[in-house]
């Protein structure tokens, strides 16, 4: 009698992280509580006691629901909703996120570390004044005790337009929506915010000073350092 080949054993189950329970547990809350567009979240103290985790638990899973545009988180304003939640499961979004954050990864480094050599090259006096502007802009949201999101994204259009390309803008704005995934993933981790300001203060000297290879290098120094996320970390293990 001829044996039987061994039956496949059963793909192992994926673990489901503690913060993705949380945002599981959220959404489920904002669905059973009929909130809409606009809505608040409770503080995140009192929503952290309610659920039985820690603030940096609680932390992250709203940093997941930022990235998937479930909620905006706003200096001064709370965890708003933005009307976009689903009725498919949260977490497949989530990981569905951090799957493809390596390849949004891989295509910054390329483009932008490209683009800044080019910027370098071909920048105008008014190209530095927006960069500076945006500098500015993300010192000022520090000062105020924000991420700086959308002066972190002035900078690194700014600098996109100083290359003076329009084929490398078109494609910037075409994958736009994805890097500001990694934008708010990022400048969420502890202390990140004011790094990654040093880091754009590196690339715009570099450019000022006309020497590309410099530009390029603090370009991808920095792509480096903000691609250093929780998200990715936890998918690590």
């Amino acid at each position: 009698m001829t044996p039987q080949a061994p039956a496949e054993l059963p793909t192992p189950l994926a673990r489901t992280r503690l913060y993705e329970q949380v945002a599981e547990q959220i959404t489920a809350w904002i669905r059973q509580n009929g909130l809409a567009a606009g809505d608040r979240l409770p503080p995140e103290r009192e929503l952290a006691a309610r659920l039985g985790v820690s603030r940096a638990t609680l932390s992250q899973a709203l940093v997941a629901l930022e990235v998937v545009g479930v909620v905006v988180v706003r200096h001064g304003d709370g965890t708003v909703l933005t009307g976009k939640l689903s009725e498919s499961r949260i977490v497949e979004a989530i990981r569905a996120h951090a799957d493809r954050m390596p390849e949004i990864i891989d295509i910054r480094d390329a483009l932008e570390t490209k683009i800044a050599a080019l910027a370098a090259q071909r920048r105008t006096e008014d190209d530095l004044a927006a960069i500076d502007a945006s500098l500015d802009a993300m010192e000022a949201a520090i000062e105020h005790g924000e991420r700086g999101v959308d002066a972190d994204e002035q900078f690194h259009a700014a600098v996109t337009a100083a290359a003076h390309s329009e084929l490398l803008s078109q494609t910037m704005r075409e994958i736009a929506s994805l890097i500001r995934e990694s934008r708010i993933e990022s400048l969420s981790q502890p202390g990140r915010p004011r790094n990654s300001l040093t880091g754009h203060r590196a690339i715009a000297a570099a450019i000022r000073k006309r020497d590309p290879e410099a530009a390029a290098a603090a370009m991808h120094a920095h792509v480096e350092m903000v691609s250093d996320v929780a998200l990715l970390r936890e998918n690590e293990r």
